[in-house]
């Protein structure tokens, strides 16, 4: 039985290769009873076809003035009336079930869409993790989104449409045949009310279509981060929560589609009714004229004549046939991009393992070799006992090896050959929720997801919801979708995972993690950067403006108070924006020219105070005074860049003053732009030029209309008062009642220090370190820097208690000494745990229990030294030189591929003490040197002069290479000084390497740096 959140496809198993296989497999009931509703139509249909014979031959053209019919009489006229009654009663019958059929199958084509989009978003969270490195998000995101929304109509089209036309064509045969007639030209006297009315209609279904691009785009986003984290979620267990997150931006779009559906086809039903009225009016009146004698019969039937064409049900197949043909041809492509091999299997992925085993035991590698998708060997038989428990330091030089060992222990990369046994546990056998729940995985290169910093810290421990969602409709809706039914708004922490009883003590341990990284003082710094709720956290909000006196007294004993401008209501605060003066009181969201255009009370009551002219002239003087400092095109200064000021609304300020100068009125849309510029600047920013008479009429405003414009913006300002808490400033700010001078500087940074040190004794850091949790990140953790980024990673992979932890090049951007003290801090929190930290290198190794290297992909130290003698002599060559190059620092970066291309077109060359390598002026064509034994001297010659000896090189040493990139003859000349071993590299294989490695180019461009400096 399929766990209640797994797709309902088989998705293990190659996706169907025909896309009407897929349709009947999982939408062969639906689409059997709209292929019934469908029938429903031809009687309908030969009713409409029928009826106007009836209304002629029988009323119209009736030989008496009483019709008999089935016994009963009418007269003529009325007769006629009960036919074209019922004529339009079938009309309407007819266009309100094609409506429904329409909605139906839009709702099967969206239901079918959904499933199908979810099933890849699946299949993308177990494809392998190298993959990834050859496939292009763009491509994925592309794929599930654009290029599979096509294949919706025909999923809902599959069954009902062929029918629906075939039978239309037949219906509409059957009756010309048994009539033998033709029907004319369509009348065309509704068509401007047709014109007039469905734009309208359509213009209300645009508005929706928009709401959908803006869920698509946001889909798109969510699925390009789960392919670029899928394995921080499976290693972490977060892939069920993400799921869920996937389910209700795909629930969302239906409901969007849904609403659209409705609104396209009754406007469809209202298009067809009004085609259909013609004919009605034709019978009814024109009848009526017919039996009166001022029309004849034969001119009414000409104008019916072509009343029903048969051209559309058979461009409708045909239509039909090509889509059906280009949706085939698309599905197979999409389905050949979604079926990588290696993924990972589907029943070690879905559902829960029947047990979580603990992986308390050693970690064995076992001949593990490791491929490429060229067929290279990245890990070459890796054979290493890692005992359990233990601090394991494994050097790798190679930042391709550092990521292949991680990969390989995490399962993210299956061996070539060769296995991984923890304990007595394979490692190619566990479930992906005993990896995620039992080991940990932390690297320099974070995967963070939109969201809150909290969101992805505990995503190890949202593995699964705890209880059911709020609307089970949705929920329901989802499962018959073949989506998760974990519903987003579900419970899903699990503090047990962490050892924790509850929120509090989940905080104490991710405390304790980044207390033992040293990372609490750095992110203490950013929680005091938030804004606070006093709703959501009273208790600190309260202790803050408790605060407020301790925290003046403490700068002023350290003179520091003069570094911060204090809030006072009879003081003009300079780091506040000129508007935020006048009202006292802080945005509480960022003031855009939209934002202003809304509040049509604030802008009344300036108009009704005349503080709109006051306003518009303080802004006329601040755009007039930037203008002469910056010019119309200075935004690109970075003294510029440093002001709140949007360069978009100053940009647009200077071209409205501008037109108004030369007369034109002022619109609302420019009155509410020039009002955004008080809002947005402080004097603090531009300093001394900033006019003491603009700081007097504020304050005299403020006096006099402070709390009329207060009240006007409703909850958009808040107030600044000195006993309550201020929401739109942060923690510090709060805590300061005030803001640091723009201008202080370094000694802004110890006003910041002294403030947090006031905090902390206070016994206020837990309260405010809390608030690091509901940090926003943006997409792909864009606005998150390395120092916070790398310490979230290890407490990530640390806060679920793993058996085992493994740190590749964990907290590189830190400096060696908090490393080290992580590495100790790591072993004491977590004492059982098997600690393997990979990265090219350790200070101080007497901190682990065990040193093993890396290099080449191979162990050549520790307990675990190998070698290969099935090597031939000419790969054997080839990797000696790899070696040989991967041992230098310039081309220590460079991936396996490359240096095995530097590698092979690279010659060794040897040079006897005393003998010249190159000449000065001697052309590069025989390219650069790398010099691995020996050392040479690098000689001036002068004209006249002895030689001038510049430097002598030894092993690491390129020599050569500015010329190569130059393309000038040498400028020195080269001696060895002792016997000299050494690599010529040609120059098309190191100019293609500088080309395509950014890392050996940015090492290169150090290298020249140092050049000049000496």
């Amino acid at each position: 039985m399929w766990p209640a959140y797994a797709p309902r496809q088989s998705l293990d198993s190659p996706i169907e290769r025909n896309i009407f296989s897929f349709i009947f497999k999982h939408s062969k009931r639906d689409q059997f009873i709209l292929l019934l509703v469908t029938l429903t139509l031809f009687p309908m249909l030969y009713l409409t076809l029928e009826l106007p014979k009836r209304i002629i031959n029988d009323a119209i053209a009736a030989q008496t003035d009483v019709v008999e019919f089935y016994g009963m009489s009418f007269t003529q006229i009325h007769f006629l009336l009960i036919l074209c009654g019922l004529f339009l009663l079938s009309v309407i019958v007819h266009g309100l079930m094609k409506m429904r059929i329409n909605t139906m199958k839009g709702v099967l084509a969206e239901r079918m869409l959904r499933r199908y989009r979810y099933g890849l978003i699946a299949r993308i969270l177990r494809f392998p993790q190298p993959y990834f490195e050859r496939t292009s998000q763009g491509e994925l995101v592309s794929m599930v989104t654009s290029e599979s929304e096509p294949m919706g109509g025909l999923m809902g089209d599959a069954l009902a449409q062929p029918v629906l036309q075939a039978g239309q064509m037949l219906t509409i045969l059957g009756f010309l045949f048994a009539q033998s007639v033709t029907f004319g030209i369509a009348a065309c006297a509704l068509i401007p009310l047709q014109a007039w009315l469905i734009p309208k209609l359509q213009r209300r279904i645009n508005l929706l279509n928009k709401k959908r691009v803006v869920q698509v785009r946001a889909l798109a986003a969510e699925i390009g981060e789960s392919a670029s984290g899928a394995a921080t979620l499976r290693v972490n267990g977060g892939w069920r929560y993400r799921m869920a997150m996937i389910t209700d931006r795909l629930g969302r779009l239906y409901e969007i589609r849904f609403d659209i559906y409705q609104k396209k086809f009754f406007m469809k039903f209202l298009n067809n009714f009004i085609t259909q009225l013609t004919p009605f009016f034709f019978f009814s009146i024109g009848g009526y004229l017919v039996i009166q004698g001022q029309v004849s019969l034969g001119a009414l039937v000409a104008a019916l004549a072509a009343y029903k064409d048969l051209s559309s049900p058979w461009k409708e197949l045909l239509d039909y046939y090509n889509q059906a043909q280009d949706m085939q041809l698309r599905w197979e492509t999409i389905a050949e991009r979604f079926a990588p091999n290696g993924m990972i299997d589907e029943d070690k992925f879905y559902g829960q393992p029947d047990s979580l085993p603990r992986l308390d035991g050693d970690v064995v590698l076992d001949g593990v070799t490791v491929r490429d998708a060229d067929g290279n060997a990245v890990l070459e038989d890796i054979t290493a006992t890692l005992p359990a428990g233990h601090s394991i330091a494994i050097t790798a030089p190679s930042d391709e090896d550092r990521r292949a060992l991680a990969q390989v222990l995490t399962r993210e990369t299956m061996p070539t050959s060769g296995r991984i046994h923890i304990g007595d546990h394979a490692l190619n056998d566990l479930h992906q929720g005993v990896i995620a729940a039992r080991i940990g995985h932390a690297t320099s290169r974070p995967v963070m997801f939109q969201g809150t910093f909290g969101d992805n810290i505990m995503m190890a421990l949202k593995h699964q919801p705890h209880g059911e969602g709020k609307d089970a409709a949705f929920a329901a809706e989802s499962l018959r979708a073949g989506n998760s039914d974990d519903m987003l708004d579900a419970p899903w922490l699990d503090h047990g995972r962490a050892g924790a009883e509850d929120d509090d003590a989940l905080l104490d341990w991710w405390l304790a993690l980044v207390g033992g990284m040293g990372s609490s003082p750095t992110l203490f710094r950013r929680a005091t950067e938030q804004r606070i709720d006093a709703a959501t956290h009273p208790d600190l909000a309260q202790r803050l403006v408790d605060l407020r006196p301790k925290v003046a007294a403490a700068l002023e004993q350290d003179d520091l108070a003069r570094h911060a401008y204090m809030f006072s209501e009879d003081a003009y605060n300079p780091a506040l924006p000129v508007a935020e003066n006048l009202l006292f009181a802080t945005a509480r969201q960022p003031v855009t020219p939209a934002f202003i255009a809304g509040q049509t009370e604030f802008l009344r009551l300036l108009t009704e105070l005349g503080l709109d002219r006051d306003l518009l002239a303080l802004t006329r003087d601040v755009i007039d005074l930037l203008r002469q400092i910056f010019g119309i095109d200075g935004t690109d200064h970075p003294l510029f860049r440093k002001l709140t000021l949007d360069a978009e609304t100053y940009e647009a300020a200077v071209t409205i003053l501008s037109r108004q100068r030369e007369g034109t009125a002022l619109t609302p849309a420019d009155t509410a732009l020039l009002l955004t510029v008080p809002f947005q600047i402080t004097s603090d920013q531009i300093g001394a030029g900033f006019p003491d008479e603009i700081k007097d009429r504020v304050l005299e405003m403020r006096g006099l209309h402070a709390p009329a414009l207060q009240a006007s913006m409703g909850a958009a300002f808040a107030p600044i008062r000195a006993g309550e808490i201020v929401a739109g400033l942060t923690v510090l700010e709060n805590a300061l009642f005030g803001k640091i001078s723009n201008g202080a500087g370094s000694k802004g940074d110890e006003v910041r220090a002294k403030v947090a040190e006031v905090m902390q004794d206070s016994g206020m850091g837990r309260d405010v370190m809390r608030l690091i949790l509901d940090v926003p990140i943006a997409l792909g953790g864009a606005n998150l820097p390395a120092f916070y980024a790398e310490p979230a990673a290890v407490s990530r992979a640390a806060i679920k208690r793993p058996d085992v932890l493994i740190l590749e090049s964990a907290l590189a951007s830190f400096d060696a000494s908090t490393q080290e003290a992580m590495f100790e801090n790591l072993r004491r929190l977590l004492p059982d745990t098997t600690l393997i930290f990979i990265a090219s290198g350790f200070d101080n190794t007497d901190a682990f229990d065990m040193q093993l290297e890396l290099v080449d992909g191979r162990i050549v130290g520790g307990t675990a030294a190998q070698t290969s003698t099935e090597d031939s002599a000419t790969s054997a060559d080839l990797a000696r030189k790899v070696q040989a190059l991967g041992s230098t620092d310039l081309f220590s970066g460079v991936s396996r591929k490359q240096l095995r291309l530097l590698a092979f077109g690279a010659r060794w060359y040897s040079c006897p003490a005393g003998d010249y390598v190159f000449y000065k002026n001697d052309p590069p064509a025989d390219g650069a040197y790398m010099i691995l034994e020996g050392e040479a001297d690098l000689w001036l010659p002068r004209a006249g002069q002895d030689k001038q000896l510049i430097t002598t090189v030894g092993p690491g040493a390129l020599v050569g290479e500015l010329g190569l990139i130059r393309n000038e003859p040498r400028a020195l000349d080269m001696q060895a000084k002792t016997e000299l071993t050494c690599l010529r590299i040609g120059v098309e294989e190191f100019l293609a390497v500088v080309e395509n490695d950014a890392t050996t180019a940015f090492k290169l461009l150090q290298v020249v740096a140092g050049y000049v400096s000496t």
